[in-house]
Formats: C-alpha cells, sequence, structure tokens
C-alpha cells in the first residue's frame, strides 16, 4: 500500500481546524530575521501568507528594515547607532532608512501579487495609519494609531504591506522612524487581531536551557519579564517579547515568537497540532 497519499491527506485534515478557527480572522506577521536577508526564505514566507489568505485568514504584513539599513547606513561611511534595542535615527539615516524601506515594501507587494494575492503597500503616513512624537533625532515613540485604512483595504480583499514609518504627532511634514515590533503589536490590537507573530532571527528564545533540544512551546505573560533578567530571553529578543506580551494584555489573542530561519514557519506553527515557535498567551 502506498502510504504517501494517505499521508499527505492527513497533513490536510490536521490543518482543517485551524483553518476553522482562523476564518476570516486577522493575523499580523512582523517579518523580520533571517527571512528578509534570505531569499528563498523571503520567498517561503509569502508563499506562506499567499496560502493563508486562500484558506480564508486576513494577513497583514508589517516590516521594518533591519539589517538592510545598517548595511547602507555602512557603505556611506557611516556608524549604526542604536538605543535599548532601537535604532537611533539622525537625518542623513532616515534618508537611507525611507528609501530601504520603501524598496523592502515595494518587493514584498510585488511578490504578492505575482503569488495570487492582491496586495497593497502602505506606510504610516498613508491615510493617518500611525502618529509619533520625537524620542531621539527622527527615531519616534509611536503614540496613535488608527486602523480607519488597513481596515477598508482587508475588506476588499487586499493583503496590506506596512512600513514603519510614522507622520509626526505636531501636525508637520516631519516622518519619524519607529519600532516594526511596536509597530505590528499595536496594530494588531487595533485590529483586534487573532494572532501576532513575530519572526525572529534566533532560536535562543525557543530554546529551554534544561532541555536545549526542545522548543518551550509556551510562556503565560507573568513569566516574561523574570525570563528577560534571567537571561532565558536574551536582551536581543526582549523587545519583541514585551510587545507580545502588551498585545496580547490589550486584546490580541495570543502571540507567537517564531524562527524565521525554519522555511514555511508561519504554515508549521498555524496549520499544525504541535506548532513551532513559543506562544505567549494569558
Amino acid at each position: 500500500m502506498n502510504l504517501e497519499p494517505m499521508q499527505k491527506a492527513a497533513v490536510l485534515i490536521e490543518a482543517l481546524p485551524y483553518i476553522q478557527r482562523f476564518n476570516r480572522k486577522i493575523v499580523v506577521v512582523k517579518y523580520g530575521g533571517s527571512a528578509m536577508v534570505d531569499e528563498e526564505l523571503k520567498k517561503k514566507v509569502i508563499q506562506d501568507v499567499v496560502l493563508l489568505k486562500l484558506v480564508g485568514f486576513k494577513p497583514i504584513i508589517v516590516h521594518g528594515g533591519g539589517k538592510e539599513i545598517s548595511r547602507w547606513v555602512g557603505k556611506v561611511g557611516m556608524e549604526a547607532q542604536f538605543k535599548n534595542g532601537l535604532r537611533v535615527t539622525d537625518e542623513p539615516t532616515m534618508e537611507i532608512a525611507e528609501m530601504v524601506l520603501n524598496k523592502v515594501n515595494k518587493s514584498l507587494v510585488a511578490t504578492l501579487n505575482k503569488l495570487g494575492s492582491k496586495s497593497i503597500g502602505l506606510c504610516g503616513i498613508d491615510g493617518g495609519l500611525m502618529t509619533a512624537r520625537a524620542a531621539e533625532g527622527c527615531t519616534g515613540e509611536l503614540v496613535r494609531v488608527d486602523s480607519t485604512i488597513l481596515e477598508t483595504f482587508l475588506a476588499q480583499d487586499y493583503t496590506p504591506v506596512v512600513a514603519a514609518v510614522a507622520q509626526g504627532a505636531d501636525g508637520g511634514e516631519t516622518v519619524y522612524s519607529v519600532s516594526a515590533n511596536l509597530t505590528a503589536a499595536r496594530l494588531a490590537v487595533a485590529l483586534k487581531a487573532e494572532k501576532l507573530i513575530h519572526l525572529v532571527e534566533s532560536t535562543k528564545l525557543l530554546r529551554d536551557p534544561a532541555a536545549p533540544e526542545a522548543p518551550i512551546p509556551e510562556l503565560g505573560l507573568s513569566q516574561v519579564p523574570a525570563m528577560i533578567r534571567s537571561g532565558v530571553i536574551p536582551p536581543e529578543m526582549a523587545l519583541k517579547a514585551n510587545c507580545s506580551v502588551e498585545a496580547v494584555r490589550s486584546g490580541v489573542r495570543s502571540a507567537t515568537l517564531l524562527d524565521g530561519s525554519v522555511p514555511h514557519a508561519i504554515l508549521l506553527e498555524l496549520l499544525s497540532d504541535e506548532g513551532i515557535g513559543t506562544m505567549l498567551t494569558h
């Protein structure tokens, strides 16, 4: 007996209850990490998003510029600076950031469209989506989210792709770079999303020090601060973890930190019984 067709059928049947659960529900994906710099991984992330869309999910992608901005900053002889995990953006760096973010945004939109999921590229300036006040230089602190424009495009069956740039709260023409991690969390809250997914750079967060070969499948929100202090959640993951906690405490059903270096990680997390990420819940 040839078991391969039966195995394929079993995979599809396993996915069925998750497809039913997430049908017409919003899932916000913070795109970054390895998936942002590896073209093959990027393609697989987009394939995952397109498949989710076709089976009834309502995905949204949020992105920053990450290493690509740092690479361009270095190419022009400048040095990337960070403070508390956030990029410090002066005016010359902001010009580079806007160029890179636009490039990343349009590339993602083009790939989604090519694979059959009509998409729209946006940033926080569009439709007054996001407002920020100055934090340091052109780095902004996100103070307001108005999800109306996203709701409009979701209702028209688009997949929005959002770059982490915000309009100045003073009503002027100043544009601020804002945390893509926080942007994803705040948009998930505003849209009453079912799920927030952070694609992360490293598997460190997913490992239990007592059993390093095994992922930590689930964390309660109250466990996160102690795990950050102890280093189980390393400093480079702390902002993502804290943003996930904020989102879940503010109404998002769950948030998952997911190793973006695993091909088709989003599908494996959302459409299988075991999943492969670390889910944060109440």
